[in-house]
């Protein structure tokens, strides 16, 4: 369900990253930005992807990848989002092939498995849906320094107030770069290049 003052908070865009990519990150529902405290980014993980299979950090390995947490309700920040990354997995062509591109939930109560199947099948074919245990969301949130937390809404219904970065991995699941929320394309796309190169054989 759509609540309007989600969608209006969530469309107010407009954040700067620091040159390391871990300064200020859009916060999707309330419009508020924070700024991640310093140290690593990514780490090992337990999930389910959207087939109900287990997925772990080493089923990334090898590839460079492209990880953005949100959920399938959200209104607005999150389909703009995948949306973007389906424009820009377009534009890379062939090389889209040397990336993983991966959608975590932080909202594993509603987004089971088959429901991440459903959602991510409308966009490009090479996005993966992960999803878990509560547990396991805020493992995966916490080594990523993802924010997120649940807000009632009047109607007795809830929405997710979360952070909206695109984190880029390298092949050995190091922080490279990140996208902030409607970064230009050119800009974007040129990261995805950066990020390609570094990709083993390119």
């Amino acid at each position: 369900m759509m609540h309007a003052r989600h969608v209006v908070l969530a469309a107010a865009a407009g954040f700067a990253l620091a040159a390391a990519g871990l300064g200020i990150a859009f916060v999707a529902s309330s419009g508020r930005t924070i700024a991640p405290a310093g140290g690593s980014i990514g780490g090992p993980f337990t999930l389910t992807d959207e087939t109900g299979s287990t997925v772990t950090e080493a089923s990334l390995a090898g590839k460079p990848s492209v990880i953005y947490f949100g959920y399938t309700f959200c209104p607005e920040v999150c389909p703009t989002t995948l949306m973007d990354m389906s424009h820009w997995i377009v534009k890379l062509g062939p090389d889209a092939d040397k990336l993983n591109f991966v959608f975590v939930t932080i909202d594993p109560e509603r987004d089971t498995a088959k429901v991440m199947h459903d959602y991510v099948a409308s966009f490009d074919r090479h996005i993966r849906g992960f999803t878990g245990t509560p547990e396991q969301i805020a493992d995966i949130a916490r080594k990523y320094r993802v924010y997120y937390k649940r807000v009632p809404t009047d109607d007795g219904d809830y929405v997710m107030d979360h952070s909206a970065i695109i984190y880029l991995m390298d092949p050995k699941e190091r922080f490279f770069s990140a996208i902030p929320y409607q970064e230009a394309d050119d800009a974007a796309l040129a990261k995805l290049h950066r990020l390609v190169a570094t990709a083993a054989g390119s």
